[in-house]
């Protein structure tokens, strides 16, 4: 499911632009990678059938196959779900750093094609924020533990030392680049790194002092590689069974550990069929990840104590942003009311009446325009028993309880 429901990067700013112009939908971001595809979305009330229905028509999806799979967060838990998500708490590798450069490459995508607000861009730099913090001030980062980590600890558990080892890698994205860093760092022996664009092969060949080729050359040196490692963002197949089987033939018996990080896959599935081929996809590393887990659950504790508090400043920060206009609109009424009454005061200091009165009358006619419309909706709250309201004047004016009568009448406010 997780390979039908991809977003190319190519293919991003279309897709963005049309979840942009779904009914109800105000911003929009996506992110999509090897182990999941969130949509980020700041909409009205009761549009989430129409993103759905979007979403599910996009990848060629039924109403039946998608809800199976679907998760939705509102509200504050959506906003929990993106910092935990930045964090690397909700990855399947605990703590993993890339996803926080995958979330900022997904927001970079949204700004430039102009799907991106207020709302979302302030979540966004948010949960950067949060992310940050937790990895300063926790120790979830403390071991290397990622899925190129994984993939590397199983290739030496197969293998044993990497020194006599050659490792073919394709693809020259972040996943890559972390796996030749933990290659290089347990010894490997030789190292080729294999992309469609042979500059960026060769560029992260030169950091590691490895050999650089196109990916239309593997096929010629797939038989000397005792590591293979996958991870592009093709559509389609890179290394398929009938080139897998010549080299093996070639090999006499070596075996050859191959695992696939990709999604959609780089490795044709029936390679793993072939005899002395040990093959693994993202999800067969769970076990070997689990095992590298358990320091980083105190540290998960902490991260999410560190999240919940972020998660309530930020609610804080969309209430009071919602309320923004009718604060404005408050205050403009009054300056209205301030101005029109300070206006006639002058006007009586010019016909002769005594500052103390004009000061009296100042005073009392504000204060009577001011409480007006307060007093009316108290009145009216009292009679159609309406105490919710009630309540709320009394929390909006900082009354004691017995200071504000019922709205059945008696005093002698305005």
């Amino acid at each position: 499911m997780r390979e039908r429901v991809v977003f190319g990067p190519e293919e991003l700013p279309r897709a963005l632009g049309e979840l942009r112009d779904c009914a109800g939908v105000e911003e929009a971001a996506i992110l999509s990678t090897c182990n999941r595809t969130d949509l980020y979305v700041g909409l009205e009330h009761g549009a989430d059938a129409a993103v759905k229905h979007w979403f599910g028509g996009y990848h060629g999806l039924s109403h039946h196959e998608l809800d199976r799979h679907l998760y939705t967060h509102h509200d504050n838990h959506a906003v929990r779900h993106v910092m935990r998500v930045a964090s690397g708490l909700d990855s399947m590798v605990l703590g993993e750093p890339q996803i926080l450069g995958q979330l900022k490459t997904a927001y970079g995508a949204a700004r430039s094609s102009g799907t991106v607000g207020t709302l979302l861009g302030k979540l966004f730099q948010q949960a950067f924020f949060v992310a940050k913090r937790v990895r300063t001030d926790t120790a979830i980062g403390s071991s290397p533990v990622s899925v190129a980590f994984a993939a590397v600890a199983l290739a030496r558990q197969i293998l044993g030392r990497l020194s006599s080892h050659t490792a073919l890698l394709i693809g020259a994205g972040e996943t890559i680049e972390l796996a030749a860093r933990h290659l290089a760092g347990n010894g490997l022996g030789r190292m080729i790194i294999a992309n469609r664009t042979l500059e960026n092969a060769h560029r992260l060949a030169t950091e590691f002092g490895g050999y650089a080729i196109e990916l239309g050359e593997i096929p010629v040196h797939l038989a000397e590689a005792d590591i293979v490692i996958a991870s592009t963002g093709s559509p389609d197949t890179i290394l398929g069974v009938e080139d897998a089987r010549r080299a093996m033939r070639s090999r006499k018996r070596r075996p050859v550990f191959m695992v696939d990080i990709a999604v959609p896959l780089d490795i044709d599935p029936k390679v793993g069929t072939l005899e002395d081929v040990y093959l693994y996809t993202v999800d067969d590393l769970h076990d070997v990840i689990e095992e590298n887990l358990r320091s980083r659950e105190d540290a998960a504790r902490q991260a999410e104590e560190i999240i919940d508090q972020h998660v309530h400043r930020f609610m804080r920060w969309l209430g009071t942003r919602e309320v923004r206009g009718t604060i404005r609109a408050f205050r403009d009424e009054a300056g209205q009311a301030r101005e029109a009454v300070l206006e006639k005061a002058h006007r009586r200091l010019a016909a002769g009446m005594p500052p103390e009165q004009a000061l009296q009358y100042l005073a009392h006619t504000l204060t009577n325009r001011l409480l007006h419309a307060p007093t009316v909706q108290i009145r009216r709250a009292g009679a159609g028993a309406r105490h919710e309201l009630i309540d709320a004047a009394r929390t909006l004016f900082e009354l004691d309880d017995d200071s504000v009568d019922d709205g059945s009448g008696g005093g002698n406010a305005p």
